[in-house]
């Protein structure tokens, strides 16, 4: 307990005090806090004095008060003794206890010091430790952040940094490397764009490299659902006025399901282009992403197309790559579009495609005039659509590609055309202009199979050989003809979207080659001095008219749905037909000039009994060959000529003269040239 007397300076007070106590607790409580005032103070010396004054007082009071019995007096001064030297031992120790705690308290004071030194010293450390392990934590995820880059986790790597720019750089913002690390953010996040970006390059470059292979799969895969859908409508007829990438045509395919972005021949993994969005997404950069994105796919489709390709190679490759490289890229970018919408943009997708569309169609229009064969001109024509029919599966827009079909179409049919002509022509500069032979039943059937011919006799009525009356040019006009047709058909097979085109132009072309090539020559030929030839030719005219008008029905049969109903009139039928009578005409040319010959009197006087003979033999040939034909006109006209036989036959000259008998027997010979026939 403190006192409450300033021991230092009030020795007798403090003395006083200490007498005073009224137990030994609080008798050392006031003595032990003396004693250290006092040595403190300096003044032990005065304490002592003023407690042995005290003390003296104390005994001169005791020596009268006790003075009465001096035996208890001396008793109690020598109890008083016995305390006075108890307390002056006491006060021995106690100052020498307080010396021993004034030592040990400067010990401690030092300690103390000490240990609050430690304690500073310690803190420093502590937060020293703490610093560096701060910095260790960032210097560790940077070296984080490129271990990720190393191994290509690009994302991860640039959360790692995200988090160490907004985390833990902000608790060491006091350090220099704080500072140091926070002006290296900016380099490794473009460290981190490149690396991501290098391997967008090397993703977009083996797409490239696969966009050809892509898209041969791709028109594999179309092939196969053509051959399909050719099934089913082999089976349910009604499925056959569905074409391919109809709605029914989908619905009935649905069960086949082919991935062509994930199947066994090809694998496009869209996982880097994806990483590379979220980067730059994250980088606050997706617009210039996109802009670069889509400057890199317009130059590979600049490198995807060659600057001239070759149709006459012997397997088509050229075309074919070309088309499937188209294809490949296309489905890429629809794929991408559909996949990443933020990325590509219809807009831009259709952009590429309709670039793609008008270089394709003029490379391809540029390499038609190496094109001389139609069938290689039907191959070519069958990539295209085979192309068509994989990229309207695809939703893009094929206009342009079908409207160059009809390019296309017009050099087939003028290539066919100039074919056919040919061979037309060949076929009639080379006919014997005979009737035609035929020697077994196999051989007839061939020819009433492929001929437009109806015969007078049932096959079982007839016996080999036999003749047919028309001469061998009409079968293989006829073979040459159905071919035509059937060739001409061809290019709407598998996708054509204007099929009443191949209609029209098949019939303005077959119109043209029947009658500038085909009766036209024949015309040609009538010039002939040869009788039998121009029969034959008349008899050949015949039955190309019957042709015509079977070709006229097979034509209308033949004809799409889409073209406009109501018969077709072919402009050969009457050619033919006008071309008959200029060949009748030109039999009774050549009939009279005969009887004029017969009746000429420059160069003969008279006519010998076996001209005569020959001529009427002559005669009898042509009129039985003429009843064969089955033509009246063609018959009455030759009645002249058989009766100025008869009347040369005729020994009785005087039946001329008789005008009655003359009617009857001879009524078709000229008044005037009889008698000179007689007298000669």
């Amino acid at each position: 307990m403190p006192s409450l007397i300033d021991y230092g300076k009030d020795t007798d007070a403090a003395a006083r005090l200490i007498i005073l106590s009224s137990s030994e607790n609080e008798y050392f409580n006031q003595l032990i806090p003396a004693i250290k005032d006092s040595d403190i103070g300096g003044n032990g010396g005065q304490l002592l004095q003023s407690l042995a004054q005290f003390s003296a007082k104390r005994e001169a009071e005791i020596e009268g008060i006790c003075s009465v019995n001096h035996q208890g007096f001396v008793s109690s001064v020598d109890q008083l003794s016995k305390v006075r030297e108890g307390g002056v031992a006491l006060m021995a120790d106690v100052l020498a206890l307080n010396r021993s705690i004034q030592s040990s308290t400067e010990n401690l004071a030092q300690q103390k010091k000490a240990l609050v030194d430690s304690r500073g010293v310690r803190q420093n450390i502590d937060e020293a430790n703490q610093a560096l392990d701060d910095c260790l934590e960032v210097l560790r995820l940077a070296n984080q952040v490129h271990d990720l880059l190393g191994r290509k986790n690009h994302y991860s790597a640039l959360r790692a940094l995200d988090e160490l720019q907004n985390v833990h750089l902000l608790e060491i913002t006091q350090y220099k490397i704080a500072e140091m690390i926070q002006k290296s953010v900016p380099a490794t996040k473009k460290l981190v764009a490149d690396a991501v970006m290098a391997d967008l390059n090397t993703w977009l470059f083996r797409i490239r490299e696969t966009s050809q292979f892509l898209g041969e799969v791709a028109f594999y895969h179309t092939e196969q659902r053509r051959t399909r859908q050719k099934d089913r409508a082999g089976k349910i007829i009604a499925l056959s006025n569905f074409k391919l990438n109809s709605a029914v045509e989908s619905v009935a395919d649905e069960d086949e399901e082919f991935d062509i972005l994930d199947n066994e021949d090809v694998q496009v993994d869209f996982t880097p282009l994806f990483e590379c969005m979220h980067i730059h997404d994250a980088l606050d950069q997706a617009e210039k992403f996109r802009a670069d994105y889509a400057a890199t796919r317009r130059r590979q489709k600049e490198l995807l197309i060659p600057t001239s390709i070759s149709l006459i190679d012997p397997d088509g490759a050229s075309l074919s790559e070309l088309l499937e490289g188209i294809a490949g890229f296309a489905i890429i970018e629809k794929s991408t579009m559909k996949k990443a919408p933020n990325l590509r943009s219809l807009a831009d997708v259709d952009e590429l495609w309709d670039s793609m569309c008008q270089t394709a169609i003029a490379l391809i229009s540029n390499a038609l005039y190496e094109v001389t064969n139609a069938e290689l001109m039907l191959k070519i024509k069958g990539v295209l659509a085979l192309f068509i029919q994989t990229m309207s599966s695809w939703h893009y827009s094929v206009r342009p590609l079908d409207t160059f079909l009809l390019t296309l179409f017009e050099k087939y049919a003028e290539l066919l055309k100039r074919r056919f002509s040919d061979d037309f022509q060949e076929i009639v500069s080379t006919d014997d202009y005979m009737p035609m032979p035929i020697h077994r039943a196999d051989e007839y059937d061939k020819v009433v199979n492929v001929s437009w011919y109806t015969p007078e006799k049932a096959r079982e009525e007839l016996h080999f050989p036999c003749v047919l009356p028309f001469s061998q040019m009409y079968p293989l006009c006829c073979i040459d003809i159905r071919n035509f047709l059937n060739q001409f058909y061809f290019f709407s097979d598998d996708h054509f979207q204007q099929p009443q085109i191949i209609d029209d132009t098949l019939r303005m072309s077959l119109d043209e080659l029947l009658c500038e090539k085909v009766c036209q020559s024949l015309v040609d030929r009538l010039s002939t001095q040869y009788l039998g030839q121009i029969v034959q030719i008349l008899i050949n005219l015949e039955h190309f008219e019957i042709a015509c008008q079977e070709l006229e029905q097979l034509l209308v049969a033949a004809r799409s749905n889409a073209s406009a109903g109501g018969a077709i009139a072919l402009r050969a039928s009457e050619e033919f037909r006008s071309s008959k009578k200029t060949a009748e005409k030109r039999i009774f040319e050549l009939v009279n000039s005969k009887i004029d010959d017969l009746i000429g009197t420059a160069e003969y006087d008279c006519i010998s009994p076996h001209g005569v003979a020959a001529l009427a033999k002559d005669v009898q040939y042509l009129t039985e060959f003429v009843d064969t034909l089955d033509n009246p006109v063609l018959k009455e006209n030759l009645d002249e000529l058989q009766q100025t036989v008869a009347l040369m036959q005729n020994e009785n000259s005087e039946e001329f003269y008789d005008v009655a008998t003359r009617n009857k027997k001879y009524g078709r010979v000229d008044a005037a040239n009889g008698p000179i026939l007689l007298e000669k």
